[in-house]
């Protein structure tokens, strides 16, 4: 099993606090995969994906939540809590 490194996203509208991630990435890996393959991987338990603070340091590890009726979408999760530390990041650059 990977553990993955996320560190941009691409979302529809760039300004967006609360619009859906249809990419994530790591442009220092070379990788960008969309929010379905990293969903799909996750539940298969091929591979793991996390955020690093860029504050603390901290790592937050990045899970699926399924809300009922509604798509299943990635956030992390540190400390206990579910938390938003995705949508902070950089905009993957296009390829």
């Amino acid at each position: 099993m990977a553990d993955a490194q996320v560190t941009c996203i691409t979302k529809p509208n760039v300004h967006s606090t609360h619009e859906h991630i249809t990419h994530l990435g790591n442009p220092a890996g070379n990788w960008m995969w969309t929010r379905e393959q990293v969903i799909e991987s996750i539940e298969a338990k091929t591979n793991t994906f996390y955020v690093l603070d860029p504050a603390n340091g901290k790592r937050a590890d990045i899970g699926v939540v399924r809300d009922a009726g509604k798509a299943p979408y990635v956030r992390t999760y540190a400390d206990g809590q579910w938390n938003n530390n995705l949508l902070s990041l950089s905009q993957c650059p296009l390829k």
